[in-house]
């Protein structure tokens, strides 16, 4: 009896972990579904426009009118955070989307073509990779001027090396391959070998590359709002709520406090199910 009790309790505690994992990757995915809906339709939840100032409602403190309270303008906070969510996730999926198509295009170019246009395809990205990411985007951004489109086209650059040594890597492994080589032999034409034998194997994780880098792309232009590089004020990007309120923090703590939670639990929760999602298919189990 106790030798099984002992068992049981032993079973207990090594499952204990593998539910924790489960519970937050569920809480994770449960949270970006909400925000996805949120950036569909943020109206639903508020009626409160995120842009009207009330100077006589400013800095009111939460309350059940205003659940996240109102900031300097005496705009309501919950509003203003359930439709910034619109512009920062706008922002990080549209500067993935540019990544991931021209960084996957190059890859796959520099793969096929090798020698002299793989040279300097190859020598491209590692003048784009010599740069950290946030630092390529400001200098790009210097350029360019501030502005949603502009933080959008330079973190898409600063992001496309990543994706495009993926592609390559695949593609030099899959062009050689033996199915390729087979299908060949059967008189395939090289644009049908490209787009049905090669591409889809070449950009397998891609998807997966994707995902993590959305968390890194949302906070990355939350900082860049934050220096007045992204959306201009009134807009309410989360990044650009967090500059606004950082000068209030002791006297309405709330105004900064929301919108950066709401930054934190995103990109939290966009990793764990990036993470998740790279362990399966590598084919670990993170426990």
């Amino acid at each position: 009896m106790t030798f099984q009790t002992s068992v049981s309790r032993k079973h207990r505690w090594h499952v204990l972990p593998l539910l924790l994992n489960n519970a937050g990757l569920i809480a994770s995915f449960i949270f970006l579904v909400l925000v996805a809906s949120v950036t569909i339709s943020p109206d639903l939840l508020s009626s409160y426009d995120p842009i009207a100032a009330d100077p006589i409602q400013a800095q009111l403190p939460p309350t059940y009118e205003h659940w996240f309270g109102t900031d300097h303008l005496g705009r309501d906070v919950f509003s203003r955070v359930l439709h910034g969510a619109r512009y920062s996730l706008l922002i990080g999926v549209s500067a993935m989307l540019i990544a991931v198509v021209v960084g996957s295009l190059l890859g796959l170019l520099s793969g096929l073509a090798r020698g002299f246009v793989d040279e300097i395809i190859t020598r491209f990205l590692d003048v784009v990779s010599a740069f950290p990411d946030l630092l390529l985007a400001l200098v790009l951004i210097s350029f360019t001027g501030p502005g949603t489109f502009n933080l959008i086209f330079a973190l898409g650059v600063a992001s496309i090396p990543r994706f495009a040594r993926v592609v390559r890597g695949q593609t030099f492994v899959v062009a050689e391959s033996g199915y390729v080589e087979q299908a060949k032999t059967f008189g395939l034409s090289r644009t049908t070998l490209i787009w049905r034998h090669i591409l889809p194997h070449a950009i397998e994780q891609v998807p997966i590359l994707a995902t993590i880098g959305l968390g890194t792309a949302i906070i990355s232009a939350a900082g860049l709002s934050f220096l007045g590089m992204g959306p201009q004020p009134p807009t309410p990007e989360w990044g650009a709520m967090l500059s606004e309120g950082r000068n209030y923090l002791r006297n309405a703590w709330w105004i900064g406090v929301w919108p950066g939670l709401a930054i934190t639990l995103t990109v939290i929760s966009v990793s764990v199910v990036g993470r998740r999602w790279q362990a399966a298919f590598e084919g670990r189990r993170l426990v």
